[in-house]
């Protein structure tokens, strides 16, 4: 059977406090929306229709897509009615309804409720609630077939004191939901199209009610403030370490540790506290990364270490390399095999070959270093004239004085050294010395200046 999914993304969410769009607020780096229309996709849908209200425009800019259908809901007058603004587009055999707020729920879940989804059966997502307090509570006969769902608002204490509690997921045939749609009535205490109504409507047209249930609850968790959407936060974040732990990492505390994208991992790794991964990183066998760390699009080849307080952002680092304490690594920055890249360096676009030191207080831009060179305290690559970019280009067995300024483009030939103290201006010559630097003087009888003071 073809499937079509719709999700209700059009909620203003006011408890947020938030002139963004409640759906865009992020979970782990990523809007809750985005988290559910990647959920959607894994279950292979012939469209995908986001119905948007509140700040329709931005939600539209933020996550447009091929296979997305942005269906505007003028006004917000219920889960019915917004699911109605999408009805005209529906075509397929059956339909998926999901919330845009609801960031946690997981593909495995959604193909449980969607096998039990056929032409003359309901499929409707249910979970069981030590406090249910806010849910729809799931009203079953004597012989515990599901006959309808009473809102909160509408409950009698007898039915509020019921635990099942209705996530508003469901699957239906299409022909059937359009008509359930088309009766629904706003006669209730909130004056809305509950789409809840359509479970009394599916019993009393001789369609039974399946239900399926999350393997945990919080998977069907909405985010209707801040408190809500950092215990998301924290319960997504709990998962992934789980799974990363499974794997073969050492966390060495799992509530301190966040993931804001993908992440690819070989055994024996070991991650300190405070470690922010994001966007796509890889990390190789027998990487350890110290605390206070932040990788972003980057990948650690086996056995490299990433020392406390490090910063890497689209950076490479080689087998058995290290990097830092409170080393930075730009975008572009390329370290090969046991390279040492020590503290307060910063790097950006330069490639740094096999066992090339640098080992503390330096700036390398738009550079390459050849083999087993060693660039001394206090470099500088001076690679920007204020219009224009140039480079530097450093070969193998360089020695690299303290506190040198590089001014690129320059070229310093293989086996030579730099003076400390030098401003390299033109090319080093192969194995020869390159000094440049003001003649020392020494004045006699020099005062220095003195306070004036004030009157």
């Amino acid at each position: 059977m073809s499937l079509e999914i719709v999700i209700l993304a059009a909620g203003q969410g006011t408890r947020m406090r938030s002139a963004l769009p409640k759906v865009l607020h992020p979970v782990a780096g990523k809007p809750m929306l985005a988290h559910v229309i990647d959920t959607a996709r894994g279950l292979s849908p012939s469209r995908i229709h986001v119905v948007i209200g509140h700040g329709a425009d931005l939600v539209r800019e933020r996550l447009q897509a091929d296979d997305l259908n942005f269906v505007i809901q003028e006004q917000q007058l219920g889960t019915g009615h917004a699911v109605a603004q999408a009805a005209p587009f529906l075509s397929a055999d059956k339909v998926l309804i999901l919330y845009g707020d609801v960031p946690l729920i997981e593909q495995p879940t959604l193909e449980r409720l969607m096998a039990q989804a056929t032409p003359e059966q309901l499929a409707l997502l249910t979970v069981e609630l030590e406090d249910p307090t806010g849910y729809g509570r799931i009203i079953r006969e004597d012989a515990g077939e599901v006959q309808a769902i009473v809102e909160q608002k509408d409950a009698t204490a007898e039915q509020r004191a019921i635990r099942e509690g209705n996530t508003g997921i469901l699957a239906a045939p299409r022909e059937r939901l359009l008509g359930w749609l088309s009766r629904l009535s706003n006669s209730n205490a909130q004056g809305e199209y509950y789409l809840t109504d359509v479970i009394a409507m599916a019993v009393g047209d001789g369609l039974r009610v399946a239900t399926a249930q999350p393997q945990v609850a919080m998977e069907t968790q909405g985010a209707n403030d801040r408190l809500q959407l950092s215990e998301l936060e924290r319960f997504f974040q709990l998962r992934v370490a789980r799974r990363l732990m499974a794997q073969g990492v050492t966390l060495i505390d799992p509530a301190r540790f966040d993931v804001r994208g993908e992440v690819s991992v070989g055994r024996d790794v070991s991650i300190d506290i405070n470690v922010i991964l994001e966007g796509q990183v890889e990390i190789e066998d027998d990487v350890q990364i110290g605390p206070n760390c932040y990788i972003k699009d980057s990948t650690l080849r086996r056995g490299a270490i990433i020392k406390a307080n490090s910063h890497l952002d689209g950076a490479h680092v080689g087998p058995d390399s290290d990097v830092g304490p409170f080393a930075r690594l730009r975008p572009g920055s390329v370290l090969e095999r046991q390279v040492h890249v020590g503290n307060f360096v910063e790097l950006k676009n330069a490639h740094l070959q096999d066992g090339v030191k640098v080992g503390h207080l330096t700036y390398l831009g738009d550079s390459e270093v050849g083999a087993r060179s060693n660039i001394g305290a206090g470099t500088i690559t001076c690679n920007y004239d204020g219009a224009n970019k140039w480079r530097t280009t450093i070969g193998e067995d360089v020695f690299i004085g303290s506190n040198n300024s590089l001014v690129a483009p320059v070229d310093i030939g293989a086996g030579a050294t730099t003076g400390a103290g030098s401003t390299i201006t033109a090319e080093v010559p192969a194995g020869t010395l390159g000094v440049g630097r003001a003649k020392q003087r020494v004045i006699e009888g020099w005062k220095r200046p003195e306070k004036i003071k004030k009157s």
